[in-house]
């Protein structure tokens, strides 16, 4: 496994000033890592175990960049939810939790820790392996199309205003759930996507044949609704089980293409939400 040599197990240990830390577990992890959690956890030359990790992002007393791998997931849960409430939270993890101390930063991070050095990768005598480093999101490809789905689900409300119902009739007037294809730019619904109809039909089948953990995971919405989101080879979904779902396609860079709720949507975002994978 990258990154388990002892000498960079302690460099980094030896004075970790944390800047921040996520989640790697099946229900919560970066998504721009990887269509589902093992994918991620292989980028990082991780084993995908059940209960996943906390990834503890910082720099050495010299300045340089280290991921240091926890299996104390409550630990790093209970730092994020204190952060976010605008709280302070030492993050001091054990040094029995630790799992691997692996060189550079796997995500992007806007800040730095002050009176040491700026940010660099690791000397290559002391780390273990290449330094990790951001997946390339400059242009648009599987992260970036994952980015996106990850800023719909955050901004649900937003996208949604932008959707007019009215643009998914069926010549009978039922919405249908394939309808619809529209860019960012513009709310021009186009009839019957290719691309839409594949990635139903993919999702569909994860019913049936459960895919790679992580792939479909449902987490809080408000009221008595779950926010949906399944991805596969070239494909991001985001949908809320009481209403509409979004689309993103490697080969349709910078779209974001909305599915009409329809006769058959709900049944699927019903299935796709009994059998994904929730935070616990």
């Amino acid at each position: 496994m990258a990154g388990t040599d002892e000498d960079a197990v302690a460099a980094a240990d030896d004075a970790l000033y944390v800047l921040t830390a996520v989640l790697l577990t099946p229900a919560k992890f970066p998504s721009v890592l990887g269509d589902d959690y093992p994918e991620a956890c292989a980028s990082l030359g991780l084993a995908p175990l059940a209960d996943g990790y906390g990834l503890v992002i910082g720099q050495d007393g010299d300045g340089a960049r280290w991921t240091v791998v926890i299996d104390d997931v409550s630990l790093v849960a209970v730092a994020i939810a204190s952060w976010d409430c605008g709280m302070e939270y030492d993050l001091s993890p054990d040094e029995r939790t630790v799992v691997a101390a692996l060189p550079g930063w796997p995500l992007e991070v806007a800040v730095a820790a002050p009176g040491v050095p700026a940010p660099h990768d690791p000397d290559p005598d002391v780390a273990d392996g290449p330094s990790l480093a951001p997946p390339d999101t400059s242009t648009w490809g599987a992260a970036q199309r994952r980015l996106g789905a990850d800023e719909i689900a955050l901004q649900w409300a937003m996208w949604r205003e932008q959707i007019d119902d009215a643009a998914f009739p069926a010549p009978n007037g039922t919405p249908k759930e394939d309808d619809g294809a529209t860019e960012e730019s513009e709310s021009t619904p186009r009839k019957g996507h290719s691309g839409v109809r594949r990635v139903l039909a993919e999702a569909r089948s994860y019913v049936e044949t459960p895919p790679p953990l992580g792939r479909v995971r449902s987490s809080f919405a408000s009221g008595d609704a779950r926010t949906l989101r399944a991805d596969g080879p070239g494909w991001s979904l985001v949908a809320r089980t009481d209403d509409i779902a979004f689309v993103l396609l490697d080969d349709e860079p910078g779209e974001v293409l909305p599915v009409g709720r329809g006769p058959e949507l709900p049944g699927l975002l019903e299935a796709l939400d009994k059998m994904a994978v929730r935070p616990s």
